[in-house]
């Protein structure tokens, strides 16, 4: 137990005398890619911000530096190449912000892209896959025969169809010159059939129109009908 005592008093000595080691701490976790882009925006802002401020403190002095005279104007001349100077400034480091910025957004399309050529790889490796695994319970010999299978039978079927459709009324021994014969009677017939009778036919000769009225009596002697 002495001896842990006085090594522990050694141990305060020393760290009185030298300082105590200060423990590391925990390392950050560097931003991505987005964090670094939103913060470069931000600047960026700023910097815009900031040369338009420029921009009017140059208009302002300017303005005083056309109506003034003497010291005065000289005083407002110092100050606005000191503006122009700041804004020179602030305009080279936005420069160079945004050519940061560009290699940033440069560098995340290059790790979306990576990202999408993994993925599609690993879908078309799968599908590699899956493709192997069906056509090995596939074969070609048993395709040939369904097809051949499937052949015959429509063959079979268009026979069956023919057959069915046979008419068995219909004699085989018909000559065409009877059907001629025949079809010629039936377009006699027609025109007979057709034909307009004689009481509706149209006539040269009508009955004459009367002349006397209703209720007349008329006279039927010969030179009755000669006078009229």
């Amino acid at each position: 137990r002495r001896g842990n005592h006085n090594t522990n008093a050694d141990t305060i000595r020393m760290n009185r005398i030298f300082g105590k080691k200060k423990e590391q701490a925990p390392a950050k976790a560097a931003p991505t890619l987005d964090q670094a882009n939103e913060k470069m925006d931000s600047r960026a802002k700023a910097y815009e911000q900031k040369i338009a401020d420029c921009d009017k403190q140059l208009r302002a002095l300017k303005e005083k530096i056309k109506t003034t005279r003497g010291s005065a104007k000289k005083n407002y001349e110092r100050r606005a190449m000191e503006v122009l100077k700041r804004k020179r400034l602030y305009e080279q480091q936005l420069d160079q912000l945004m050519a940061q910025q560009f290699n940033i957004e440069q560098t995340a399309f290059g790790v979306e892209s990576a990202a999408m050529t993994v993925a599609t790889l690993g879908a078309m490796k799968g599908a590699n896959a899956q493709l192997k695994a069906q056509m090995q319970e596939l074969n070609i010999d048993d395709v040939d025969d369904v097809q051949d299978d499937l052949a015959e039978l429509m063959e079979e079927m268009n026979d069956v169809n023919e057959s069915l459709a046979r008419s068995y009324a219909m004699p085989e021994d018909i000559d065409e010159a009877d059907l001629e014969a025949e079809l010629d009677l039936l377009e006699d017939e027609f025109e007979e059939v057709d034909a307009v009778p004689s009481y509706l036919q149209e006539t040269d000769s009508l009955p004459a129109q009367p002349t006397s009225t209703p209720g007349e009596k008329v006279d039927a002697s010969p030179a009755a009908a000669v006078s009229s």
